[in-house]
Order: structure tokens, then C-alpha cells, then sequence
């Protein structure tokens, strides 16, 4: 969420967390030798996209519950919304309409469940004003229809103040440094971080919600980016067993700053427990009515109606992945679903733009970045050898040089007509050589071009 009006922008153009500074740049640990003549490619020679949600949870709609903590803390100096005519409630139906319509145009990202939403209930415990019949169908519905395309995240424990580890109680302290959003972070070492993060990765555990990985609310960590890299690593791993945890922190949403993930400390890429952390970064403001549904978007932002400009455009015409941020309480928009027909507009366009984008969960993003980047690749005449420490699927190569057939450890891939047509176990010709797109198993592996 952006409290306040304080967007991921805001926290990111200050100069402390200016890109050029070294407060971005978290240790990349290791990096392997890649040969020349072979370069990875974005997976089937497509640009992934992605919608990250923030401030969704089962039931509760956050910010009705978010907003007093946040004038409160702000000694009643701000957050003068009209929180008591909003609903408690983000209904199970709604979300049932946006699944169905995310499934059958193929959208896919990430959705958070806020594990404690504003101190108002646990996720694993039960939630004062719903049922428990309620709560169970609730995560009955998250579990098998929205993981089906999304990503689930926990953002912190509550969205609101911070909790207690040891007691699961909100701090008594009433104020900015007490937040998540704002001033407990600051200060953390990376064992108070992953112990939090535990905390609110646990109870989605408990609730069998699968989970690689966490996202940050408002300004949570942007003073500790490499003890907040490292934690989420340590965290995920204990909780979930997550072979590549990622997280959302960063966003940029204007100008020419990669938004590339960030594979971030990895090591031990040749031994038994290969390790990184992958910092995904968003490409857009919310400009779909705001996480306190202050206004009513702003489509063309997105991708003008000629479909010629607009920040996904940018982003596309280079070939990063072009991430969408935003916020479930204004894709609802307290029952007008302002955000949701600007998205099915949103995509109608890039979908008439273009005919080479791929829809990924940030999972799949980070996991085809850890593998692009950390694959070590080694070319001798007709063999290109592989020394992966992930498996990863669509891996996606051009071969300078190289004519055909193809095989992958023995086993030929199959030619197609053109770059539009890779698909896993396949290649192309190409004036100057070849693409082909596999996927690539873990260990070692062997491309022959012949």
C-alpha cells in the first residue's frame, strides 16, 4: 500500500534509494561464466508480464480497518478518508469474477493474503465479524482457484502496526516507528527480519496457502535493503523450503532504470544447496483508483487507446518484463470495480498490440532469471554444456552461428517455421544462427548443433 498518498515511487526517487546509489545495489554473490556466441533469451523469445496485487486478504477489506491505525500513528494529522462508509468486506464473489476473467485471458502475478489484516484477525485463528464457515471457504477459494495463476505473498503480518513475535499482540506503542509501513523496519538486523518474516509466512503455512516468497508494505525496508534481501532468503527456506525465494520491494514506474529482476547473494552454484534471492521490480504506479480509491485511474498511463505510448509500451519495446502494480481495494473500489475494468481494458489493448508477450507468476519470473544468470555455460564446437544449479522451464537461447538439427542430451528438438513458434523442446533458423527454447534440468546438460 502507499499510506497516505506515499507512493513506491516517492520512497524510490529519494535520493537515499536513488538508483545510482549503493543502497539498490544488494551483493549479486556469485556469477558464473557463460560462453560467448550463446546468450539467454527471455523464455520462448517472448516479454513476460505480470500483475502484482497488494492489500488483498480473505474477507476483510484492509484499508476500511487500516485507515484509523494510519491517523493515529500520524498524531491525526493525516488519512482524513470517510473509512467508516467503506465495507467491511470484499466479497468471495468478487473474487470468483476476477479469477474467471484473470483464467480465461491467461493474466497471471501475484496476490497477497495479509496474514494478520490490520490487526483485525489471523488467517489461521479466525477473524472477529465472519464466520469460521466463512474464513475456512474463504481460503478454500485462495487455495484452489486463485493459485492456479498467482502467486501468494504475505505483505508483513498486519499491513498496520507491528506485532510481537513472541506474544502475537500489536506493540502498545501508538506511532510512525511502530508501523510496518513506515518505521520498524529501520534498524532491523537480518535475524529480527527473518524472524518476522517467519512470523507471517507461518500462518499462511498453517493454512496450507503455498507461498516463495513476501512482499513489503509501504516504506517497510527500504533502510535495510540487504538485511531485507537476505532474511526473506533465510525465511522462505525455513518455512516453505523455497529452492529461489523472491520479494516485491521496488518500483519504478517512469524513465529509462532497469526493471529487470535482481538475482541477489548467491552461492555455492556447484555444490549441494545452490542459493539466491530475487528482487522483483515492478513497472507502473497504481493507476487503478488507488489503494484508498482516491480517484478513478488512470487508463492510459497503461497504454494510450491508439495503443502507441503509455508505460507498458515502454517497457515491452525493450524487452524487460513489464510488471503492473496495484492495489485489490481499488481493483474493488468499494463495490464500483474502478480498478477491475481498467486491467480488462489494460490487457485488451496489449493484447491487440502485440502478439509476443507470456503471462508468469513471479515465481516463474525469478526462477528464469536465477537460471539465466546463474547457469554456467560452456561451448566447444558442436556441444554447448550446461552446469545448472535450478531447473528451469522455456530456457531460451540464440546460437551465433549455428545451423541444425538440435539435440538435447541425445533427444532431438523439433524445427519450426519461426521465433513466434518456440515452444519447450523446439528451434528456429535464424540469418545469423538459431534460436531454440528447452527445459533446462537441473545439473549438467548437453545442447548438440549439428
Amino acid at each position: 500500500m502507499y499510506a497516505g498518498g506515499v507512493t513506491r515511487r516517492d520512497f524510490l526517487s529519494a535520493a537515499a534509494l536513488a538508483a545510482a546509489t549503493p543502497a539498490l545495489a544488494q551483493n549479486p554473490g556469485d556469477r558464473p561464466k557463460q560462453a560467448a556466441g550463446v546468450e539467454v533469451l527471455n523464455p520462448r523469445a517472448r516479454v513476460p508480464l505480470s500483475i502484482i496485487i497488494d492489500d488483498s486478504t480473505c474477507l476483510v477489506n484492509l484499508n476500511k480497518f487500516a485507515v484509523p491505525q494510519f491517523h493515529a500513528a500520524m498524531q491525526g494529522k493525516r488519512y482524513f478518508h470517510d473509512w467508516k462508509s467503506w465495507p467491511d468486506e470484499i466479497p468471495d464473489d468478487f473474487v470468483r469474477e476476477f479469477i474467471d476473467w484473470a483464467g480465461e485471458n491467461g493474466v497471471k502475478g501475484k496476490y497477497s493474503v495479509v496474514p494478520f489484516p490490520a490487526c483485525v484477525g489471523r488467517m489461521d485463528r479466525g477473524i472477529p465479524g465472519w464466520s469460521q464457515t466463512d474464513l475456512r471457504a474463504s481460503l478454500k477459494l485462495v487455495r484452489e482457484r486463485v493459485t492456479e495463476g498467482w502467486d501468494i505473498h504475505p505483505e508483513m503480518v498486519t499491513h498496520t502496526r507491528a506485532v510481537d513475535v513472541r506474544t502475537g499482540h500489536p506493540f502498545p506503542q501508538i506511532g510512525e516507528d511502530w508501523m510496518e509501513n513506515w518505521g520498524w523496519s529501520v534498524g532491523k538486523s537480518v535475524d529480527e527480519l527473518a524472524e518476522y518474516f517467519r512470523y507471517a509466512l507461518q500462518i499462511l503455512h498453517n493454512v496450507d496457502l503455498p507461498c516463495e516468497g513476501l512482499t513489503t508494505p509501504g516504506g517497510f525496508g527500504t533502510k535495510v535493503l540487504p538485511e531485507l534481501s537476505q532474511a526473506t532468503g533465510e525465511a522462505c527456506r525455513d518455512v516453505y523450503q523455497t529452492e529461489i525465494p523472491h520479494y516485491f520491494r521496488h518500483l519504478y514506474d517512469r524513465g529509462e532504470q532497469s526493471v529487470a529482476p535482481r538475482v541477489e547473494y548467491a552461492s555455492d552454484l556447484d555444490g549441494d544447496d545452490p542459493r539466491c534471492v530475487v528482487s522483483i521490480i515492478g513497472c507502473t504506479g497504481d493507476w487503478t483508483g488507488g489503494w484508498d480509491n482516491a480517484d478513478d485511474g488512470h487508463l492510459e498511463r497503461f497504454i494510450t487507446a491508439d495503443l502507441s505510448a503509455g508505460r507498458m509500451v515502454d517497457v515491452i519495446e525493450r524487452g524487460e518484463p513489464a510488471i503492473i502494480v496495484c492495489h485489490w481495494t481499488g481493483i474493488y473500489w468499494n463495490g464500483r470495480k474502478v480498478g477491475l475494468q481498467i486491467f480488462k481494458e489494460v490487457v485488451r489493448r496489449l493484447h491487440a498490440k502485440y502478439d509476443h508477450l507470456i503471462w508468469m507468476k513471479l515465481s516463474e519470473i525469478s526462477r528464469y532469471w536465477a537460471a539465466k544468470e546463474l547457469t554456467r555455460i560452456v561451448k566447444t564446437d558442436a556441444n554447448v554444456r550446461f552446469h545448472a544449479p535450478f531447473a528451469c522451464p522455456g530456457f531460451t537461447l540464440e546460437l551465433e552461428r549455428a545451423g541444425g538439427p538440435i539435440s538435447l542430451d541425445g533427444k532431438p528438438l523439433r524445427e519450426v517455421a519461426s521465433e513466434r513458434a518456440l515452444t519447450p523442446g523446439t528451434w528456429t533458423r535464424q540469418a545469423q544462427g538459431a534460436l531454440t527454447c528447452f527445459d533446462l534440468p537441473l545439473g549438467v546438460s548437453n545442447l548438440r548443433v549439428t
